[in-house]
């Protein structure tokens, strides 16, 4: 988790900028005591507001300003500027904003405004609101829900308290963040927002009584429901893939049980080599655990990336001394070692299998919604109840050319979250956002935009 460094540019409160400096839509960046603050020129006039993205400190001042928002150049956050308010995840916090004086042809930032808290009454205010699933797209929409003047009652129902799902197969696996980076935010942000947070599965999903069954079989009525159930890990059907050193990576909890099987640890094995299997990989060799790759494509993510970019990766991989086995697959895994379809035999004190999530749509299934390779929605992100909207990796929308699409990525799921709380208030705004996601491995980072297909 990268932070931004040392506060660079002009004092903006003393020395200010020349008018004829900017460039529409180009940040310029400077300083207030000591903070890093941006001016932006936009149609509207000139704005000023914090430098630093509320995500991972990002450096606003190498961002693009489109229309009336700016963007994180690292992670595309974006934030309202004439507000602050984070109005594209992965940043759900605002950013200052600063009020400006123009005095002999320069601008001049002269202080922060205040913040008083205002919020937009919804145009739609359901009795109550309940949703199934506490990851990326449930967690972002409940939040979402209050920022947009929702006062009403919000359950937020799972099996985990929200965590920065991202960093599980990076930094945290790597050992160089700490746990307490890893929550989105403290039991006491959700007590304050009003948020109540249940830990529990839930079995049942009643759309004619409008309740949602826990487990324990409490129910909970709803007048809005959000199914964000997610997708979990496809498992390996092979001898020995039960037993207790074999690993699948989704959760906090599945990160903390491969750290402690790391103790002792010397040989580990990853089966596939999409994302998550080389950040695994990447993961384990800063903690100086050797690590075999066995897939059994040719070239690691030559399918989404290409050939000459997956080449890359697999270089940068050996050159810190990962070894792969491609064009394998494995028959059997054993307590010390894996057996692959060739026969080969890899020492393995561990094993993580990768080979991607399915869709978790058991709940919309009973339920009697309408599925087909995830939850059908449409372009509001509603199902084909009208009281139950979708969001995250469930939900199959219409993408380009209207075709449907499910894609599985952090940023994409937080911000279908945060348009599904929308459109709960009656806003009926359409998802049109391009997915985006990031991988890093070591020192070098792959940022990935758009509807991915087959490499062409």
């Amino acid at each position: 988790m990268a932070q931004q460094g040392k506060v660079e540019g002009p004092d903006l409160a003393e020395e200010g900028v020349a008018l004829d400096a900017f460039e529409a839509g180009i940040p310029i960046g400077g300083q207030v005591d000591g903070q890093p603050v941006v001016l932006v020129r936009t149609t509207r006039g000139v704005r000023a507001v914090s430098g630093k993205c509320t995500h991972y400190g990002g450096p606003l001042s190498k961002g693009l300003c489109v229309g009336e928002e700016i963007r994180c150049p690292w992670h595309h956050a974006r934030f309202d500027l004439e507000s602050g308010e984070a109005v594209g995840a992965p940043a759900l916090d605002p950013i200052a904003v600063y009020e400006i004086e123009e005095r002999d042809g320069r601008v001049y930032v002269t202080g922060k405004r205040p913040d008083h808290g205002d919020r937009p009454d919804p145009l739609r205010s359901p009795g109550s609101i309940v949703i199934v699933g506490s990851g990326a797209a449930g967690a972002a929409a409940a939040e979402a829900l209050r920022r947009n003047g929702y006062e009403g009652p919000i359950a937020l129902v799972g099996k985990e308290k929200p965590v920065d799902r991202p960093n599980l197969s990076k930094d945290y696996l790597a050992g160089t963040a700490q746990e307490d980076w890893i929550p989105l935010r403290s039991e006491e942000f959700y007590k304050e927002a009003g948020i109540d947070l249940i830990e529990a599965e839930v079995s049942r999903v009643d759309t004619a009584e409008q309740v949602v069954q826990l487990e324990s079989g409490e129910t909970i009525p709803y007048d809005a429901l959000l199914l964000a159930t997610g997708a979990e890990p496809r498992h390996i059907p092979i001898p020995g893939a039960d037993l207790p050193h074999v690993f699948y990576l989704r959760t906090l909890a599945d990160t903390k049980d491969i750290i402690s099987a790391l103790d002792g640890a010397q040989r580990a094995v990853i089966v596939g080599a999409g994302f998550i299997g080389l950040e695994v990989a990447a993961s384990l060799r800063q903690r100086d655990v050797g690590v075999t790759v066995v897939a059994p494509e040719e070239v690691p993510l030559a399918a989404l990336i290409g050939d000459a970019l997956g080449r890359f990766v697999q270089d940068l991989h050996e050159e810190h001394g990962v070894d792969f086995r491609l064009g394998r697959g494995v028959n059997e895994i054993g307590q010390k070692a894996v057996t692959l379809d060739d026969g080969a035999v890899i020492p393995a004190d561990l094993v993580v299998v990768g080979i991607g999530v399915v869709p978790r749509t058991g709940l919309a299934d009973e339920a009697g919604l309408d599925t087909d390779k995830g939850v059908i929605v449409n372009e509001h992100l509603r199902t084909s109840d009208p009281n139950i909207w979708a969001a995250g990796d469930i939900a199959r929308y219409p993408g380009p050319d209207s075709e449907p699409v499910r894609i599985e990525h952090w940023v994409l799921a937080e911000r279908q979250g945060q348009t599904a709380a929308r459109n709960m208030l009656g806003h009926d705004v359409a998802f049109k956002d391009p997915p985006f996601f990031w991988s890093q491995h070591y020192d070098i980072p792959i940022n990935v935009t758009g509807h991915l297909g087959d490499w062409d």
